[in-house]
């Protein structure tokens, strides 16, 4: 299969729009170094011209967009879950990133047998929820606070999946030599840190509530493993992260409500915002999952909110989205009253291992 990522449209659908999306998410997971899960999809893939099963011809058949839908990976996280809990040793090779195996055959017996229990995966995007992330999140706070905004935050997020960026107040971050939170921390953060450091001032996050269609509870063993499923095998510090969290929110879960990005946003923007606080709305890699027209009420119920903001109560914005022309991610900020156009702050790994910062 090709490494080399094809840029089409997010919103492309049929057949074609299938297979490119498994091609651009072998390159895209062999440029983020995840041979194992590039195998793993680049075997799914072959699946799909004589689909042999009901799973196989539901991906072939795809009535959705299959890139913005994220299909490979719903797949992949499935088979991941059988590996994981150990329904199926037969894929125990290929995790092992083992030499001289035939990864497609192996795949398509795990799904002639585990068919059953495959389908479910489809039916719902993945839950990636990497804490790593959210050093683009404190950075954005610190140079929000340079440009003369209340360094105060009431932070708002959607598509928060298990809440695990809800907790960010309980993390510690060295950002370029910038330290930020507590010590130790219930996790910390030390990303490789690329271009001048960002500002050095103190911030304060008041407030940590978010909102997601289909929230994941932490404490419930069944849906930790989920969240575990879809954390690609090769990055080892990822699952330490995902057990300290399961731990974080045992001792306090974090403030998450099921509802839409669109009818949270209105919903909370609509609420009295105390002087001297910045209301802040932060997401990573999730607006692609948001459908179109919940995209343009959040953007308006922003706007509408950011022409009322004034110094002492002002509004940002902070989006942490993939940009799968270049395989990085890319730290946007908007903010109101007098920044109401996007700022291009950083560049990320997917999952937060560097931060290439040009704010």
């Amino acid at each position: 299969m090709s490494e080399r990522y094809e840029f089409i449209d997010i919103g492309a659908t049929g057949a074609d729009a299938v297979r490119t999306a498994f091609r651009n998410q072998v390159a895209y997971c062999r440029a983020a170094d995840a041979p194992v899960t590039a195998r793993i999809v680049a075997a799914l893939a072959t699946l799909i011209d004589a689909p042999a099963t009901g799973f196989a011809r539901r991906m072939a058949e795809w009535h959705g967009a299959p890139l913005a839908d994220a299909l490979p990976l719903r797949a992949a996280g499935g088979l991941h879950a059988l590996h994981l809990s150990g329904a199926a040793p037969e894929l125990a090779p290929i995790y092992a990133d083992a030499d001289d195996i035939n990864d497609a055959a192996i795949v398509a017996g795990v799904v002639q047998r585990q068919e059953a229990a495959l389908l479910p995966w489809l039916d719902g995007p993945p839950q990636t929820n990497e804490a790593g992330r959210s050093s683009n999140f404190i950075a954005a706070m610190l140079w929000l606070a340079e440009q003369g905004l209340p360094p105060r935050f009431d932070c708002l997020e959607i598509g928060s999946s298990a809440g695990i960026n809800l907790m960010i107040d309980r993390y510690h971050y060295d950002l370029g030599g910038v330290q930020v939170g507590p010590r130790p921390g219930v996790m910390a953060f030390t990303p490789e840190w690329q271009g001048n450091h960002p500002p050095q001032l103190p911030i304060e996050i008041a407030a940590l509530k978010g909102c997601d269609v289909a929230p994941v509870d932490l404490t419930d063993p069944a849906q930790a493993l989920r969240l575990k499923a879809y954390i690609w095998p090769e990055h080892a510090v990822r699952f330490a992260r995902m057990e300290a969290a399961i731990a974080a929110a045992r001792e306090r879960k974090p403030d998450l409500v099921r509802a839409s990005a669109a009818d949270f946003v209105e919903a909370e923007l609509k609420k009295p915002q105390a002087a001297g606080t910045t209301r802040l709305l932060m997401h990573s890699i999730v607006w692609q999952y948001v459908p179109e027209d919940q995209q343009m009420r959040v953007t308006t119920a922003m706007e509408e909110a950011g022409a009322e903001a004034t110094p002492d109560r002002p509004l940002a914005w902070i989006a942490l989205e993939a940009n799968r022309t270049v395989h990085h991610h890319e730290l946007v900020v908007r903010h109101w009253p007098g920044g109401e156009a996007g700022r291009l702050l950083a560049r990320s790994h997917p999952h937060g291992a560097w931060v290439k910062w040009t704010g």
